[in-house]
């Protein structure tokens, strides 16, 4: 498989630097590092974007995560490994990012999120969200590879 645009960063310009100063304002937040890093590999994983799911992926284990973890991250709901507040994340996460399946973020997702997050929390985790979200269709649109990031 090949890329289908092969410099997209010098191709995008500004929008790819406005991407880049939407995760600085991301990595600021309060909201846990281990958090919103979960919430872009569960994403990355239903949108079929192998590029974040290998960035992802790595930047969790560079971070410390184990691989139980990291490999159960697919089947949140039936691993031990995962705080009630990662599987509040993951599960907002999954529905957001599956909205146009379902037509909304159902109130009982919400509700769970709302009981592990701080309203500005939550504000932060729906803005990592809707980031992952754009770049995974940015990356699997233009077909960008896993790994690609490390070797370049």
């Amino acid at each position: 498989m090949e890329p289908r645009i092969s410099n997209l960063a010098k191709l995008a310009g500004g929008g790819y630097q406005a991407m880049l100063q939407f995760e600085k304002y991301l990595a600021g937040t309060s909201l846990p590092a281990t958090v919103r890093e979960l919430v872009k590999l569960r994403a990355s994983q239903i949108n079929g974007c192998g590029f974040c799911v290998d960035m992802h992926a790595h930047d969790l284990k560079k971070a410390g995560e184990s691989d139980e973890r990291l490999f159960a991250v697919a089947a949140w709901r039936d691993a031990p490994y995962f705080t009630d507040q990662e599987r509040a994340a993951l599960g907002l996460a999954e529905a957001a990012t599956r909205i146009a399946d379902v037509g909304e973020v159902p109130d009982n997702v919400w509700n769970e999120a709302a009981a592990h997050f701080t309203e500005e929390e939550l504000v932060e985790l729906v803005m990592a969200i809707a980031a992952i979200n754009a770049w995974n269709t940015i990356n699997v649109t233009t077909r960008q590879l896993a790994g690609a990031h490390r070797r370049s």
